[in-house]
């Protein structure tokens, strides 16, 4: 197997790792970024409308009522050190990227042009301000494009298309990952002083999701499996604009923009359930009330789907009740959700200007992850033991900035600051460090594994066990969540996960781009994820955030205002029986509440 060595090596190459991969190089440190895909692919793309920062440049706008919005849209479960972080550093941030050539729309005069977003306020809740910084709908790409020009100018060295599989640790110190190079079916160990794990999620354990099928939960699961706890892995959002039948995203920015939810009867329903600021309630709240409409039987024509109507004539009329000044025509939304009306026309056959979308809630983004302090590394316990040379950040992280549910544009935010931080600590940890080498058997168990993957020759195809996880998945662990269901739903995945170990079969038995092998291994990815957030659910008896349970309705900060932690207790990469060790023993940070109390818990109010 052969052998590389860096100082720094970063897994993933999305935003999360560009910008770790940056700040260590500009630290001097020899860096390494290992992806699966070509980084311009990677899922930050996929973010649209904008990232959030408290520039103000339209009205009055301050990072603590940021801060305010993130903690109360987390629904008090976030971390307020790092909340604090993120609202104080993301000003910073975005006024980096635009130095670095991000094309950020402009205002008359010339400033960054900001839009409204979901659970976005001024003044502590009063009303909505435009906090979102946009490059038309099209943000998180033009972030992918902007770092990686930054990080090739700045000598990274890119391994594009190889696949971490496991991760490195001797003497429990971390020391680098093994990784299969995809076009050649050869497996690679990464030696290095610091590992950063920027994976992503795994919205693909559900069965209508914005994810890409690349997705697939792999950091968490590597970590699960050496024996690494994960943190609130039962809180999963649902974005309440998937377009309807396929998932995609239809960007928030198209309700910050003035578009409307329409249910069967053409009423705008977030008028009842969030009478202050409507359509622009966070997250949970819209996807909640849409299920709601839903199951009263008033989606559109009969079916599970309902209408958001970005029209001129409808939004304009609404903006008139409002009392507001602003009207939009055709040309403001083609100039400024170009790639909503593209994915409109193409995969629904729906032209926005013409008719409204057809959506429905999506699997969209997991706020739990692997647990970290504010500066990316990565804690092992309740008391935030520091794990050495080993570091987490974007969505595959948790610094828990996000609590049990993340406002639209944070993603973003949560990318670019915690990324910098983790790249800047390892730029000053890897000075010092000295270079542990991998174990004699680096490698050996995951290759093991590999070439039972390959050799199988049972019944159960990849696929099919796939589409049954993300159907049970949905059914059982979705929007609403009930201890009957969620059993139900997680034994059911245990025996998918019984036939991937003793019964699968697939037909490509080569090395070269070996898709077949690689999507089985991924599916043992995606089963191990549903487990532990199928675990995690059952386990918080509550509703909070995303977590909604039917069976306990209230919030109930009282005995659950407390981080969940999982972790695996059998060894080696994959064992028959998946023995979890859970608690809920690591306390919430609330130093802005000592401060401020408006960030303590209070009754849900929008």
């Amino acid at each position: 197997m052969q052998t590389h060595q860096f100082d720094a090596l970063i897994v993933g190459a999305g935003g999360a790792g560009l910008m770790a991969a940056l700040y260590a190089s500009q630290g001097g440190a020899k860096v390494a970024v290992v992806s699966k895909l070509y980084p311009t692919r990677s899922h930050t793309g996929a973010a649209l409308g904008g990232i959030g920062a408290a520039l103000g440049n339209h009205e009055e706008d301050r990072p603590e009522w940021h801060m305010y919005d993130t903690v109360k849209g987390g629904d008090y479960l976030a971390d307020q050190d790092a909340v604090r972080v993120l609202g104080e550093e993301a000003v910073d941030a975005v006024i980096e990227l635009e130095h670095m050539g991000l094309p950020f729309d402009r205002t008359s005069e010339g400033r960054i042009s900001q839009r409204r977003f979901g659970g976005h306020t001024s003044n502590f809740g009063e009303k909505a301000v435009r906090r979102a910084c946009h490059s038309a709908d099209r943000t998180g790409h033009m972030i992918l494009q902007t770092l990686y020009q930054q990080c090739l100018r700045n000598q990274v060295r890119f391994f594009d298309e190889f696949q971490v599989v496991d991760l490195l640790l001797n003497q429990g110190v971390a020391c680098g990952a093994v990784a299969i190079q995809l076009g050649s079916g050869e497996f690679h160990c990464f030696n290095a002083k610091a590992t950063l794990f920027a994976t992503g999620g795994w919205g693909r354990v559900w069965q209508v999701t914005s994810n890409a099928h690349s997705l697939t939960g792999d950091g968490a699961a590597i970590f699960l499996r050496r024996g690494l706890p994960l943190e609130d892995m039962e809180f999963y959002q649902f974005h309440p604009t998937g377009l309807y039948g396929l998932g995609v995203l239809l960007t928030e920015g198209i309700r910050g923009e003035g578009g409307v939810l329409l249910n069967r009867h053409g009423e705008r329903f977030m008028e009842r359930y969030a009478p202050t600021i409507k359509d622009l309630a966070s997250r949970d709240v819209v996807s909640r009330s849409m299920y709601l409409e839903l199951r009263d039987g008033k989606g559109i024509r009969g079916s599970d789907y309902l209408h958001l109507d970005i029209r001129p004539e409808t939004v304009n009329r609404y903006l008139a009740e409002a009392g507001e000044t602003r009207r939009i025509d055709e040309d403001f939304i083609a100039r400024n959700l170009a790639e909503t009306l593209e994915v409109c026309r193409v995969y629904a056959g729906v032209d926005p200007l013409q008719e409204p979308m057809p959506v429905q809630p999506t699997a969209h983004y997991a706020m739990g992850g692997i647990p970290t302090n504010v500066n990316a590394e990565v804690i092992v316990d309740a008391a935030g033991k520091v794990m050495q040379g080993l570091y987490a950040a974007g969505e595959v992280a948790c610094v828990s900035c996000h609590g049990a549910n993340r406002l639209g544009t944070n993603s973003l935010v949560d990318l670019v600051v915690f990324g910098r931080r983790g790249g800047k600590r390892i730029a000053n940890f890897v000075r010092e460090a000295p270079l542990i080498p991998p174990p004699m058997d680096a490698g050996e168990e995951v290759r093991a594994e590999f070439e039972r993957i390959r050799n199988s020759a049972g019944s159960s195809r990849p696929g099919a066990l796939r589409a049954q996880m993300q159907s049970l998945m949905m059914t059982h662990v979705g929007v609403f969540r009930t201890a009957e269901g969620m059993r139900q739903g997680r034994d059911a995945v245990l025996e998918l996960r019984q036939r991937f170990l003793q019964d699968l079969g697939i037909d490509d038995r080569g090395q070269v781009f070996n898709t077949d092998l690689m999507e089985a291994w991924e599916l043992g990815c995606l089963l191990d994820s549903a487990v532990v957030t199928a675990e995690c659910a059952l386990a918080r008896e509550e509703s909070r955030g995303a977590h909604s349970r039917e069976d306990f309705r209230e919030r109930d900060d009282a005995n659950w205002m407390v981080h969940s932690l999982i972790s695996s207790q059998a060894s080696g990469l994959v064992t028959e029986q998946l023995e979890l060790a859970l608690n809920h023993d690591r306390p919430v940070d609330r130093s802005l509440e000592a401060e401020d109390e408006r960030f303590a818990p209070k009754e849900r109010v929008y």
